[in-house]
């Protein structure tokens, strides 16, 4: 008898240390924002964060009964940000690629988008689509996938320039390092509000863009609590309303808008 006790022991404190921690055990989530991209996540005037990433993470962490605490991060920070558990979510735009799934999980997508190309109005009648980049200088923002995407996916030989944020892709462009910027169409707009800047979207969708939200590796259970509230976001309107709200009026096609196909938690 006394050995069978210490059997089942043994098996329970084995369950329970194999039991990966989910972001559903916890009141307050830590949520990773930047607060660099007009329109998506920003500080407004009264020094608060706005945008769309943030009326969104506000709207799906509501319908998980949980708390926010936002967590400032930059360009590139995306990743360690879960890997060395300093956040539980990461609402970053980021698109999921088979690199970053080896080491972060995705919810979502929340929303689907394709890449577009800003240029300086005298570029507009000789960049047109992304082979007109061929030869070109673009800008990468480090810890981005977009100016890869256009090298290595689509063939076209073009000169990526890094930059640390976007930001310093818009002074590129200005004084003349960069001829192009092409990132999610979404980003874009929001860069194009910016006071003095004077650039031209190209209109070429191309590379679809599925912007997700970044958990910890294994948290399952977390993600499909993530992807139910995604769902019932979609159906009941809300996210019909923040698109609207906050891409309404960029030229953005928002005429179909359904819930996303989700990557799926493994």
């Amino acid at each position: 008898m006394r050995r069978l006790l210490i059997c089942l022991m043994l098996l329970l404190t084995a369950c329970g240390a194999a039991r990966r921690e989910s972001l559903v055990d916890d009141d307050e989530l830590v949520v990773a924002i930047r607060s660099d991209v007009p329109l998506i996540s920003f500080r407004g005037q009264d020094g608060a964060y706005d945008g769309f990433n943030i009326d969104v993470a506000e709207d799906l962490v509501s319908r998980l009964g949980k708390r926010i605490r936002w967590l400032e991060i930059k360009a590139g920070d995306q990743l360690t940000v879960l890997t060395d558990g300093r956040a539980d979510l990461v609402f970053a735009h980021m698109s999921v690629t088979p690199e970053r799934k080896k080491v972060i999980d995705f919810a979502g997508p929340y929303h689907v988008d394709f890449q577009d190309i800003a240029v300086r109005p005298a570029d507009r009648g000789s960049i047109r689509d992304v082979r007109d980049l061929k030869g070109r200088r673009i800008c990468w923002v480090r810890g981005t996938n977009i100016a890869q995407r256009i090298v290595d996916e689509r063939r076209v030989e073009a000169i990526v320039v890094p930059a640390p944020d976007y930001n310093v892709c818009l002074e590129m462009i200005k004084d003349g390092r960069i001829d192009a910027i092409s990132t999610n169409s979404q980003i874009l707009a929001g860069l194009l509000t910016r006071p003095g800047v004077d650039l031209h979207l190209v209109g070429a969708t191309f590379n679809e863009q599925r912007t997700s939200i970044g958990v910890r590796k294994g948290d399952v259970e977390g993600c499909e609590e993530l992807n139910r509230a995604i769902t019932q976001m979609y159906q009941d309107g809300t996210a019909h309303m923040l698109l609207d709200k906050w891409f309404g009026r960029s030229g953005i096609d928002l005429s179909v808008i359904s819930v996303p196909q989700f990557e799926g938690c493994s």
